[in-house]
């Protein structure tokens, strides 16, 4: 090895996957504990040593540079190999520790996420929680490059899950939700025929909360018009309750709104609620999913539910 890689140490590993997701050496001091000038002095010293600029200096952010991104791969590398280290040591010993990072949908109605939380905690209190809310896409991207531990996301039906194990948790079929006063909100049942002709509120086009009606429109062969594009469940809400657009969501969000008529829909979009993990989970991890799924909503459990359990503790894939 050469002289640079010999003056590499694992503050300064930490000090860069900060400063990388950070994008600010203030925010990157913070969220390592040190001044910012101890932090700025670290990273210095390791481009010197390694001959190289890893961050771009800007007037109001840093950006990583090519050089920074190879480094940064082996970084957080050496980081995970170091954190399952020491959290298998301590397994070993009938210690479940460490920090346990989950993600999960906003739309969230599988689980009763907060009161599993709860029980894992009384059953294991060494174990710190950091909790992200984002969208499915994002959050399965994170599982696979291991920023978070466990996502609860929900997909489309065909939605393939690569990268990563993950477990069905639950099941929903899709409702629509009108203005009280509209024509077709006294209706049993509506046809996606029905609803192709009216103005959609629904998440943005590619995203993964957007593909189940996307693709249930398509496969009946019905173009249909989504006017309004939102990044949040609760946004659906405010535009139906207003007159301007109709919403299509899981029965059970709707079953939570407010001042708005829900109809069934004939051949209805499905979205399916998934557990995604790691191949390789922290001993944290495997003891999450053993409580997770103690905590599925009894009313939307998969008819796999049967063994979920036992292979979930193991931390096999589908």
């Amino acid at each position: 090895m050469g002289k640079g890689d010999a003056g590499v140490n694992l503050k300064q590993l930490e000090f860069c996957v900060a400063l990388a997701e950070e994008r600010n050496f203030t925010r990157a001091a913070a969220r390592c504990h040190v001044v910012q000038s101890a932090l700025s002095h670290q990273i210095a010293h390791l481009e010197e040593e390694l001959q190289a600029t890893l961050f771009e200096r800007l007037p109001r952010q840093v950006r990583v540079t090519p050089a920074g991104e190879v480094l940064l791969t082996h970084a957080r590398q050496v980081l995970d190999a170091l954190r399952h280290l020491r959290e298998d040591v301590a397994a070993v010993a009938g210690q479940v520790r460490g920090t346990l990072t989950i993600g999960q949908i906003t739309s969230l109605t599988a689980v009763d996420l907060v009161a599993c939380l709860a029980a894992f905690h009384t059953r294991y209190p060494q174990v710190e929680f950091r909790l992200r809310m984002d969208k499915s896409e994002v959050l399965m991207e994170d599982v696979r490059e291991r920023r978070v531990d466990v996502a609860l996301v929900g997909l489309s039906p065909g939605t393939a899950i690569d990268g990563a194990c993950h477990r069905l948790l639950a099941e929903e079929s899709m409702v629509a939700v009108l203005p009280p006063a509209h024509p077709l909100a006294s209706r049993r049942r509506l046809s996606l025929a029905a609803l192709a002709e009216l103005p959609l509120v629904d998440f943005q086009y590619g995203s993964g909360a957007r593909r189940q009606t996307d693709e249930a429109f398509a496969a009946a062969g019905l173009p249909h018009r989504v006017p309004f594009e939102i990044n949040h469940m609760s946004l659906i809400e405010r535009f139906v309750q207003q007159g301007l657009a109709v919403g299509i969501v899981p029965g059970q969000i709707a079953a939570g709104f407010t001042g708005v008529a829900c109809v069934a829909i004939q051949d209805a979009p499905v979205r399916r609620v998934h557990a995604v993990w790691s191949k390789v989970p922290t001993p944290a991890a495997r003891a999450f999913m053993d409580e997770l799924l103690q905590h599925v909503a009894p009313q939307a459990e998969p008819r796999t539910g049967v063994g979920l359990r036992r292979r979930a503790r193991a931390g096999s894939g589908p």
